[in-house]
This record gives structure tokens, sequence and C-alpha cells, in this order.
């Protein structure tokens, strides 16, 4: 009998709701954003997604600059209408 896996929590549900207050991973981005994960290595790679740093070997990104990169976009956006 397999053990039942910990249920993850939703993170497009948590950015509704706002961000949560841990470090995001680049998984957490892609599910953000509904884009698959090598898209969010090449934002990185290209440096147009929201920003992003190492620790170790790890990415993380920091949920409020995460929330403050989707303001910009929003704004942006607003601006070419």
């Amino acid at each position: 009998m397999s053990r039942p896996r910990s249920a993850q929590p939703d993170a497009r549900a948590a950015l509704r709701s706002g961000l949560p207050d841990r470090y995001l991973t680049p998984n957490d981005i892609a599910e953000i954003f509904g884009v698959p994960r090598e898209t969010v290595y090449q934002w990185r790679r290209k440096r147009t997604g929201p920003p992003g740093f190492r620790i170790g070997k790890h990415v993380r990104y920091d949920p409020g600059e995460v929330g403050a990169y989707v303001a910009q976009l929003k704004n942006a956006d607003r601006m070419a209408v």
C-alpha cells in the first residue's frame, strides 16, 4: 500500500489570496503564471521574468518582488491602451 502524498498548496490560489510568506520555487512561479517550468528558466536566462536569486544551487523568488513584478506588468499594460 502506498503512502498518501502530502498535499501541496495551490500556488494560484495563494496568489489570489496573497502570496505566501515563504520563498517561491520555479515550480510555484510556473503554476502561478500558468506556464511550463522551462519558460520560467528561459525568463531567468533572458532576465525578463520576475527577479529570482540563488540559494546554493536552488533558484528562489521573493513573493514581494513577484507581486511588484505583476503590478509593473499590469501598469505597463494599462499605459499601452
